[in-house]
């Protein structure tokens, strides 16, 4: 069984309490619950973790970028938080581990402040959705799902 990842950047353990009007009163263990029954149904494991470090964020892209060429991982699915708009470490490191990427965002970035209307991460994903709430994750699973097929 291949192993989905969900990584979760910056200020995303504090979902159901940060700006609820924006966020949602989801938590993060609501998340991981939902896509935790999102990778079941499509037959994948879940590794999900969240991180305030970005170096952290990059070790980890980089082990999931090796277990996708040993075929042990469908990729990653993205929420970098604001590090999506700050890091081109992060860039690098997809694009140098090769792993497949779904850049996430719980809100439609696009619609909100100027600073979030770029991405660094866009440019090596393969997807990028945004503005779907919380229920994204699980649409996110489904895709990463029919993507490694």
């Amino acid at each position: 069984m291949k192993t989905a990842f969900v990584f979760n950047g910056p200020n995303l353990n504090l979902l159901g309490t940060r700006e609820p009007q924006i966020y949602g009163a989801q938590t993060l263990a609501d998340v991981e619950a939902l896509c935790r029954q999102a990778c079941a149904e499509h037959g994948l494991a879940l590794d999900f973790r969240q991180t305030n470090h970005e170096g952290e964020l990059v070790t980890w892209i980089q082990e999931a970028g090796r277990a996708q060429t040993q075929g042990k991982a469908a990729g990653i699915i993205l929420n970098a938080g604001a590090y999506t708009h700050t890091s081109v470490a992060l860039h690098d490191a997809i694009k140098g581990s090769g792993a497949r990427v779904i850049e996430l965002h719980i809100s439609n970035v696009h619609a909100r402040e100027a600073f979030r209307h770029h991405s660094y991460i866009s440019p090596v994903a393969q997807a990028v959705m945004a503005g779907f709430g919380v229920p994204g994750y699980a649409l996110a699973v489904a895709a990463l799902a029919g993507m490694d097929r």
